[in-house]
């Protein structure tokens, strides 16, 4: 399984369940990466896309503890458990991304190889954060695309390791 994610400098992700910001590259790079995948999500990232809709041309996998939630298309679950049985069913391990939030992103870390994320050269006003990989002695940087510009951010596209799954 994978995680793919954007960053600000202090590794915050978002702000009133809002991405930091709207970079097209991004987006470009979200869709490419996951698209004919298979993602999971909360429930608050399923509603913060347009009109709270699963995103087109993949497996979206939903997890939520309202037991009678509407996924208007989304596979619902009410566990991480549930989510991760559910994603290989559909999709080999490699297929299989974790977008987010907060919450979903700590309970799937540790069963994650690979961490694909956005690094933008700014820091803003967070109260959502991913875990710091750049600290994390488990996880190694093994490749940065060049720097990139939009309008005045700049930011660069990384991929992680998990180094403890990466042995097994």
């Amino acid at each position: 399984m994978n995680l793919i994610v954007a960053v600000d400098n202090h590794w915050g992700i978002g702000y009133n369940n809002s991405l930091l910001a709207s970079i097209p590259a991004d987006k470009k790079f979200f869709k490419q990466m996951t698209t004919g995948k298979t993602i999971i999500m909360g429930r608050r990232t399923l509603e913060s896309f347009r009109d709270g809709l699963p995103l087109p041309n993949r497996n979206n996998i939903v997890i939520t503890t309202k037991k009678n939630y509407d996924g208007k298309g989304a596979i619902v679950v009410h566990s991480p458990e549930e989510a991760v049985k559910k994603a290989r069913e559909l999709s080999p391990e490699e297929d299989i991304f974790v977008a987010g939030g907060g919450q979903i992103y700590k309970a799937m870390f540790d069963l994650c190889s690979k961490a694909y994320v956005t690094k933008i050269d700014y820091t803003y006003v967070a109260d959502t954060f991913f875990p710091d990989l750049d600290a994390n002695e488990n996880w190694k940087l093994v490749e940065e695309s060049d720097e990139q510009t939009c309008f005045d951010i700049e930011f660069s596209f990384c991929t992680y390791e998990n180094l403890l799954l990466e042995k097994e």
